[in-house]
């Protein structure tokens, strides 16, 4: 039994955060110590929404402009949800030059694939399931294609930039995660997984998974949750020193800078 309160369900993000520092899994799950709005993640969420309303339109009005013209609709209805996210901004410049970055990674998706010949099946697909195991996992894909054949393909936007082939194991491990979960919730292995990568000069990268590998990634999953539950009992949450502690807001009360962190909550009992 686990002495602090975990997770009821495990996602490729927590997963994620778990494997690149479990003490910034529990900041940001066991804890939930708010952190800053970030410009690059939110602009990201921005994106990502201008492209699930992009194919609620009719396909052949899904064209570059159409699209780049969502940007400022969809930015004025996240902040409406989120106010502070004003605040990331020192001034309406500065604001208006974030909004043209996310035009442009907008417009460079066209270069990318060709929203007119596609019909998604779902977008924004909320997926809850059990492993074998007993475990629970959720998530969202950002967009399932299947084809008249019963071909599945899975599709998942990136606002950054391609990563070297020795830097991609993150973003892998996420889209193989949705995989497992769609081939347990429906029985099928998804023919192809595709990671569309916006920044940069823009790119596509696929994987067609097989059964064995999913199979191996389930039992990664597994593996990592045994280890969360382990640091659950323990109270061990080790931080885990690397490039991307410049971008944590936690640095405060991280012992790797000589901070000391709040005391776990505990799990109710009874």
């Amino acid at each position: 039994m686990s002495s602090v309160p975990l997770p009821t369900a495990l996602s490729p993000s927590r997963a994620a955060d778990f494997l690149q520092c479990p003490l910034l899994f529990r900041f940001r799950t066991i804890d939930r110590i708010p952190e800053a709005p970030s410009a690059a993640a939110t602009r990201g969420t921005l994106v990502h929404a201008c492209l699930e309303r992009l194919y609620e339109l009719p396909a052949e009005t899904r064209t570059a402009r159409t699209a780049v013209a969502l940007v400022t609709p969809q930015w004025d209805r996240l902040r409406a949800k989120r106010p502070e996210l004003e605040e990331m901004f020192a001034d309406d410049a500065e604001r208006d030059t974030w909004l043209e970055s996310a035009r442009d990674l907008v417009r460079r998706y066209f270069d990318l694939e060709n929203p007119t010949a596609l019909e998604p099946r779902e977008r924004e697909m909320a997926l809850k399931v059990a492993l074998p195991t007993g475990l629970n996992l959720r998530g969202y894909v950002d967009r399932l294609d299947v084809a008249p054949s019963g071909q599945i393909r899975v599709v998942d936007y990136k606002t950054g930039k391609s990563p070297h082939p020795r830097f991609e194991d993150k973003a892998k491990f996420q889209v193989y995660f949705y995989a497992v979960m769609i081939w347990r919730d429906l029985g099928v292995v998804p023919t192809r997984l595709q990671l569309v990568y916006l920044g940069g000069e823009g790119a596509v990268r696929w994987y067609d998974p097989t059964e064995d590998e999913l199979r191996a990634v389930e039992t990664e999953i597994t593996d990592i949750w045994a280890r969360i539950e382990a640091a659950g009992r323990t109270g061990e949450w080790a931080p885990r020193r690397s490039k991307l502690c410049g971008w944590c807001d936690h640095q405060a009360i991280c012992p790797e800078f000589g901070g000391t962190p709040p005391p776990l909550p505990t799990a109710p009992t009874g």
